[in-house]
């Protein structure tokens, strides 16, 4: 499996094709619609990557500021985001750029929603003896960020190809309690299944980002769709 930071410099095409296919049935907006009001909402993003979730949301708020630390992920993002502005109805109301989890280019209280999909999890492997530093930095800087009354909402995984919550690793199970224990974040799960347009196509880009194991579990599973567990953690200033 080749590292996650190699893929978001040198393969993001790659990493979008993977994660257009997640969240088949649409979940994700309606858990967080469960968690806030987004109509006329100012909402951070962070670690944005492709812009997965920054398309999702930008025709259902006010305006979105969205931020990834690799600038190959933030040109792909751009491209998708674009396309959001054709024609007469065209959603313009996004921007996005470059900045670290730990250091958001945006004012105090200048939010209603911050969100962060699917990013912090990885410095429980990039630093395996400090990724309680970046995190906690990283939940400072959307509290600073938001305003009274705004939520934090908080993305990961709870199981890749399992169809209820799997435990965690402990790395990653240490990380979702600091969530809870320290900072107070409720938390639910949904399902995000993966459909893929073909048993190949999906063996290919699961190669590709879980590794040989994933692939050949989903080959002889004989499905286009792969399950996948998500957990939803929010917290409300």
């Amino acid at each position: 499996m080749t590292d996650a930071r190699d893929i978001y410099q040198f393969h993001p095409e790659q990493y979008d094709a993977l994660v257009r296919a997640e969240d088949k049935d649409g979940n994700l907006l309606r858990a967080i619609r469960g968690i806030v009001r987004l109509a006329g909402a100012d909402v951070v993003e962070l670690g944005a990557g492709t812009g997965r979730v920054t398309a999702l949301l930008a025709p259902a708020v006010g305006t979105i500021r969205a931020f990834d630390i690799a600038a190959p992920m933030v040109e792909v993002a751009r491209r998708n985001l674009d396309r959001l502005t054709l024609g007469p109805g065209g959603v313009r109301n996004w921007d996005i750029g470059i900045a670290d989890n730990a250091c958001l280019p945006v004012p105090n209280e200048s939010a209603d929603i911050v969100i962060a999909a699917w990013t912090y999890g990885h410095q429980t492997i990039w630093n395996a003896d400090s990724w309680q530093t970046p995190i906690e930095a990283a939940i400072g800087e959307m509290i600073r960020a938001l305003r009274p009354r705004g939520a934090a909402i908080v993305v990961e995984t709870l199981g890749t190809g399992h169809t209820t919550p799997f435990a965690p690793p402990v790395e990653l199970e240490r990380y979702y309690a600091l969530l809870t224990e320290q900072f107070h974040f409720e938390r639910t799960w949904i399902r995000t299944d993966y459909e893929f347009p073909s048993l190949a196509e999906g063996e290919r880009l699961l190669r590709f980002f879980f590794g040989e194991e994933m692939a050949m579990r989903f080959a002889s599973a004989g499905s286009c769709v792969l399950p996948e567990c998500t957990g939803v953690w929010w917290w409300r200033k």
